[in-house]
């Protein structure tokens, strides 16, 4: 496996780590699936310990995995529109390096946890905006993924986090930038879970977005678990970082993802 590090921009120190796999000679698998991931760290910093060992834990499920440091409040206030604009770039990377990382670009998986969830999440809902197409100068039909990973997102911004105090660090927006109000026809298809006693980022985030999505028929799957604390990722002994973190019920939400994407939906372009 190759790592590498790509800045998204001379204007920012976002950017795109890569775990590039090299097919195995006379495998059928000749093509990964890319798929991004956009960690929490409530747009002040991202784990690096816990971010690699999900990197690593798709990898090992046949997935060329990408990692997204996207722009961070202490360099930009109000941060939106940075991180999506952040994502639309690490989209169009990985699709630019579809023939030399051997990927399946229209295969193209966005997965975010926690506040990276909210990026996700939003992204989910605009990537097919004028706006965000105007803002970037992207085609459309690059910034588009096949479907969507979210672990206890946070969705709406009037739902506790952040809180007060530091919601003018995210927007001075609200409306816009609350993910559950903007879900529309073109979402792709979505896999959401969190635990039902998250204290951090309250549960009820992830249930306002399978709402909307359920409302718009967007197909999705959804998992509550019953217990669990906040920023489980992977939920083993590999990243469990607090009491409770080492999870193995929680756990299977790992293959459950895997087994989701790959079997619904197809892509329709």
């Amino acid at each position: 496996m190759k790592i590498q590090t790509f800045k998204l921009a001379p204007d920012s120190a976002a950017s795109l780590t890569a775990y590039v796999q090299t097919p195995t000679p006379k495998s059928p698998v000749h093509k990964f699936w890319p798929l991004i991931f956009v960690p929490g760290g409530s747009m002040t910093h991202i784990p690096v310990e816990e971010t690699e060992k999900t990197a690593i834990a798709f990898a090992a499920r046949g997935f060329q995995v990408f990692t997204l440091r996207y722009s961070f409040v202490s360099e930009k206030q109000p941060l939106y529109p940075a991180p999506l604009i952040d994502l639309a770039r690490a989209v169009q990377l990985v699709k630019d390096h579809a023939r030399e990382w051997h990927l399946a670009k229209k295969h193209l998986i966005l997965m975010g946890f926690s506040a990276g969830g909210h990026v996700v999440s939003l992204y989910n809902d605009y990537w097919a905006s004028d706006w965000l197409r105007d803002i970037t100068g992207i085609k459309r039909h690059v910034l588009k993924p096949r479907a969507i990973i979210l672990g206890y997102p946070v969705i709406d911004l009037d739902r506790g986090f952040p809180d007060a105090k530091h919601l003018p660090e995210w927007t001075d927006d609200v409306a816009k930038y609350s993910a559950s109000l903007h879900v529309n026809r073109k979402n792709r298809p979505t896999f959401l879970w969190t635990t039902y006693d998250d204290d951090f980022v309250s549960s009820s985030n992830t249930l306002a977005y399978a709402n909307s999505l359920a409302q718009h028929h967007v197909p999705m799957e959804l998992h509550v678990f019953a217990h669990g604390p906040h920023g489980l990722d992977i939920a083993n002994a590999l990243t469990a970082h607090h009491p409770g973190g080492d999870n193995p019920h929680v756990a299977h939400w790992v293959q459950l993802a895997c087994e989701w994407v790959r079997s619904h939906p197809q892509p329709d372009d």
